[in-house]
């Protein structure tokens, strides 16, 4: 009813706002906001109504919800009538017996993810050997980068022991055992820690391990760190500074999975875990030049990581290359059931591609505006010398995506995550205080008419029928990243993305490209991935600085 949309406008700020202070003018006021306009004898009979819904809401705010309490209700990426494979084939990992330690030993913060498992499964060289190596290069070069926010030595040299012993009786996981990496400080990891990356909660300590971290234990993997992500995941910004851009050191690396992409793309750790809410993956890789996989939305349990947006956070993998992206989501993807929007699905991933028998579309309106850069048109002339036959699609944007449904459900949901953050004044701790940031943004969200924000939600749905409808006609959409809402539309569809480098533009600084897919489909994307890594060096590039 109308006046339960007036009330919450009425009442948007603190708890102190109580009924005693409301007025018919009040009523007026609200009205403006929600696009109404009332007759005066409307607003009179519903004003005694406002009175007490204020009076139930104060109620509601003396009870405190913690960040990890959910919704009721759960975003599925699946539509009425979609199947999906259930069966779970064996995957088999190629790890090489080739490889050696190099004579400079620096060499072996860019090896990849199989090329370490080759000389710990073959005991050329032993994790706490491998994990000393990433732990002086945290050291050394952390504050360099501002990446960094905690190193966890002790748990990864307990972690690093158990791997070698257990290696020495026969008993080897896989190809992540003995591997050390890092996760976006938004993961809780009982005995660290758990910050993210806002002065608030610095000293924050969440006892409990979260499910991705559980999972890479299971794997054998080794936590060497955890990394900054801007604070409470928007931006490379966060209370001790901002992190920087391993290409040059004078730009910020982009976020909110800052620390983890310049980590992995400056050798500090073979790989990292990061999130994504709307470009959290995608932006760092893309500026930073790594292979940056968010995965369809579901796909990894988040039990353990702080919520901004139940229906839009996601869990992947930052790497150097798509094989190695490929392992990290094989070993993290699932469900422990206590995140209810996260899914058991397969993921057959062979490495392999037969591009005649793919149908690969690139996004021709993205392409036409002159404004790509050259690099994304030789992605296009790469896959083709590989065999794959481009179709020219225009992919759905501006025909589908016709006002900001992400502005409405994103802002909404994070101030609602964030809202005893905002009513105790917290947010005057936040070390940044500019009209983009999340306090203003947490505040000017209030003035969401729940309406708006539920009509939002049926256009989405709308947008995920239409969305599909043209993406489900082909195995791999290729896109500029940046071209047009490509980044908010596929977010809000649930769709897989990933990124991957193309060469550098004319401030020496990396490109990129995106390749989107069918839900569910992470095997097909990663794999057409490492067929152009296969055939390019773009991403076995390093920055100077590092090596």
């Amino acid at each position: 009813m109308k006046f339960f949309l007036l009330s919450a406008f009425l009442c948007i700020n603190m708890s102190t706002y109580c009924q005693d202070t409301l007025t018919i003018k009040d009523i007026s006021a609200a009205e403006r906001v929600i696009g109404l306009q009332f007759k005066q004898a409307e607003r009179d009979s519903l004003f005694d109504d406002v009175q007490n819904s204020v009076k139930e809401y104060n109620k509601m705010r003396q009870y405190k919800l913690d960040n990890s309490v959910p919704l009721s209700t759960w975003q599925t990426p699946v539509l009425p009538g979609m199947q999906f494979n259930s069966k779970q084939d064996r995957v088999t990992w190629n790890i090489p017996n080739n490889i050696t330690i190099p004579k400079n030993k620096n060499e072996l913060a860019f090896y990849s993810v199989l090329e370490l498992a080759c000389l710990i499964k073959n005991k050329k060289i032993s994790s706490v050997e491998l994990t000393k190596f990433f732990i002086e290069r945290l050291k050394k070069y952390g504050d360099t980068l501002q990446c960094v926010i905690s190193i966890t030595e002790t748990i990864a040299m307990q972690q690093a022991e158990q791997a070698d012993a257990e290696i020495a009786v026969g008993k080897y996981r896989g190809p992540l055992h003995g591997i050390p990496y890092g996760l976006k400080d938004l993961f809780a990891v009982k005995g660290t820690k758990t910050t993210w990356g806002a002065a608030p909660y610095k000293d924050q300590r969440i006892e409990e391990d979260a499910f991705v971290y559980t999972k890479l234990k299971e794997a054998g993997a080794v936590l060497v760190a955890k990394f900054t992500l801007g604070a409470l995941a928007m931006g490379d910004y966060w209370y001790g500074g901002r992190t920087k851009n391993p290409w040059n050191l004078q730009r910020g690396s982009s976020g909110s999975s800052a620390g983890s992409t310049a980590a992995t793309i400056a050798g500090l750790v073979p790989f990292a875990i990061g999130t994504e809410t709307w470009g959290s993956i995608i932006s760092p890789a893309t500026n930073c030049g790594a292979t940056g996989l968010r995965p369809t939305f579901g796909s990894t349990s988040r039990t353990g990581a702080m919520a901004l947006s139940y229906s839009l956070d996601k869990i992947g993998p930052i790497c150097r290359s798509a094989e190695d992206a490929a392992i990290v989501f094989n070993f993290t993807h699932g469900t422990d059931g206590k995140d209810q929007a996260a899914v058991n699905m397969p993921f057959n991933y062979t490495g392999k591609v037969d591009f005649s028998k793919l149908r690969i579309a690139y996004a021709k309106n993205y392409f036409d505006r002159g404004d790509t850069l050259g690099n994304e048109l030789k992605v296009l002339e790469v896959y083709k010398k590989l065999g794959a036959k481009l179709i020219p699609v225009d992919f759905p944007d501006s025909t589908v995506y016709n006002f900001d449904i992400m502005g409405t459900i994103i802002s909404a949901e994070c101030a609602a995550q964030f809202d005893e953050f905002t009513r105790s004044e917290m947010d005057d701790v936040m070390t940044r205080q500019r009209k983009g940031d999340w306090p203003n943004q947490f505040r000017s969200a209030r003035f969401i008419p729940a309406v708006e924000y539920i009509n939002a939600y049926r256009h989405r749905y709308l947008l995920m029928q239409k969305v599909n409808a043209v993406i489900n006609q082909y195995d791999v959409f290729i896109c500029p990243t940046y071209g047009g809402n490509q980044v908010a539309i596929t977010n809000l569809t649930g769709h897989p993305a990933l990124c991957f480098p193309t060469g550098f533009n004319k401030n020496k600084l990396p490109t990129n490209i995106t390749l989107v897919g069918n839900l569910y489909s992470e095997a097909t994307l990663l794999a057409v991935a490492k067929a152009y890594q296969d055939a390019t060096d773009f991403n076995k590039l390093h920055p100077d600085f590092f090596k």
